[in-house]
């Protein structure tokens, strides 16, 4: 009875060690930017130079995909130094109270009859306010690359947030734009 109780938790354990696969960003070649309109005519970049994220899968298509990110909101650069200032500064980001921006995928769906095409719903917490928000991704393939060695997977999410959900910066919407939207680009190396 001991013997037949430990081989069944042998398989199970070995089961999920084998089945949950985890991919981590490649920082070379991931990015995460945002874009805002500013007084209704013209698009200011910006980008987060640090940030990590992490999938965990165990369907080889993603369609299961549980994506996690952490970003440093004291790396946004969008090469306006004053701009910086103003964004890190208690009028925008507050970063020293709220240094992180995380989000959580909660579900992933394939919406479009695609097999590459999802949206993802997650919570988004920035500025101390956790919202649900949902969003388009892209699995842009997968393969081996030569140069590594390693897995890569290749994915893009785009979507818009609403700057106000969150009470990031003046409510005027005039002088920038409440809807942000967001571009996220990355090449994530299987673990």
């Amino acid at each position: 009875m001991k013997k037949s109780l430990f081989v069944i938790l042998f398989i199970a354990t070995a089961y999920f060690s084998f089945s949950q696969t985890t991919w981590k960003d490649d920082p070379w070649h991931s990015k995460l930017t945002f874009t805002v309109t500013h007084q209704g005519f013209s698009s200011v970049f910006g980008l987060f130079q640090k940030f990590d994220v992490t999938i965990n899968s165990s369907k080889a298509d993603f369609s299961d995909a549980i994506f996690t990110l952490s970003a440093d909101m004291t790396s946004v650069n969008t090469e306006v130094k004053m701009r910086d200032d103003d964004l890190r500064s208690s009028h925008f980001f507050d970063v020293a109270k709220f240094p992180v921006m995380t989000f959580k995928s909660t579900s992933i769906v394939n919406t479009t009859g695609m097999k590459d095409r999802f949206k993802i719903t997650g919570d988004l917490t920035l500025h101390g306010v956790t919202k649900s928000v949902t969003m388009e991704l892209w699995y842009r393939g997968m393969h081996d690359d030569p140069m590594s060695k390693k897995t890569k997977a290749g994915f893009q999410l785009t979507g818009t947030i609403n700057r106000s959900d969150f009470k990031v910066g003046p409510p005027d919407p005039f002088d920038i734009s409440t809807d942000v939207m967001i571009k996220a680009d990355g090449e994530f190396i299987k673990q």
